[in-house]
Parts: structure tokens; sequence; C-alpha cells
């Protein structure tokens, strides 16, 4: 975090016993502004609402989306200049999905740079300027996402079909 660096690693992690309110604080452990982190914890709340409403329930207790979602929001408290989100999409529903998609799209748009590994190829790719795509731990690919998505022999080898 002191580097600006924060991950939200793979099955969220999160701290089931907590509350979502404490979980989320978590996020702040090394900061000490607390003006700034009170508007943080607003601005999570604001664009993840569920967290509100849920904000002293148990973390465990929420769907797999809400981890997520309560996950990516935690690592937010931490004001990343680099987000790291491995699978993101790992197990939730389609609905949901997109619904995280949109909020990643989002923090990028804001300002924080996102490294994402994805499994969602045509997801990750419509949302990244830039991609690179492995085969088994090697770079087989990678260039600017439009063009990738684009590419005939990614379409059919890693998107399902044609880009067509």
């Amino acid at each position: 975090m002191r580097l600006g660096v924060v991950q939200v690693p793979e099955g969220r992690q999160i701290f089931p016993d907590f509350t979502v309110r404490e979980d989320l604080m978590i996020g702040a452990y090394l900061r000490s502004d607390r003006a700034g982190i009170s508007a943080d914890l607003d601005m999570v709340f604001s664009r993840f609402p569920v967290l509100a409403e849920r904000a002293s329930q148990a973390a465990g207790t929420l769907s797999g989306g809400e981890q997520q979602m309560l996950a990516i929001a935690r690592a937010l408290m931490a004001r990343p200049r680099i987000l790291l989100l491995d699978e993101p999409s790992l197990g939730l529903a389609p609905l949901v999905v997109r619904e995280i998609f949109a909020i990643i799209r989002d923090i990028n748009r804001s300002g924080a740079t996102v490294l994402l590994v994805e499994q969602n190829a045509r997801l990750a790719l419509r949302i990244s300027t830039y991609a690179y795509v492995l085969e088994n731990g090697a770079v087989k690919l990678e260039g600017p996402s439009k063009e990738l998505e684009a590419n005939e022999i990614i379409a059919r080898l890693y998107l399902g079909g044609s880009s067509a």
C-alpha cells in the first residue's frame, strides 16, 4: 500500500467474521488521514450501495458477488495508484460479472491503473486498453485490446468464435 499498489486476490479473501465496515477499514489500516478515510468510506458506499445497506452485517454472510464488491472496495480504501485484480469474475453469476466489470472500468477511468488477470477474455478485452495473452505462463500475443479482440486467431482460440 505504501507504494500505491494494492491487490484483490482470487477468491476475495475477505474477513468473514468482521462486519462489512470493519473489513473496509482494514483497507485503510496504513492511513492516518481520518477525514480522507471518512470521505473514502462515503465514496465506497456510494459506489457500492449494497455494502452501505449491509455495513453492520458479517462479511461472511454476503453473497459471492457482494463479497467481490467488498474486496474491491476494501482495496479502494487504500487509495491505490495501481490496482491488481486476480480473477474478479471467478464463480460469479453473469449479471454480477457485468456489474463488477463496469465497476472496474469506472475505477480505471477515475485515474487508477488496473492490472487485470482474467480468464473471461472477451470481457477483459472490452474494458482494457492493452492486453497480454498468456499460454502456459508465456506471453503469446500482446497489443492494444481492440486489435486483439478483432484478431481472427484470438477470436477463434480464446473468444469462442469469429470476431465478426
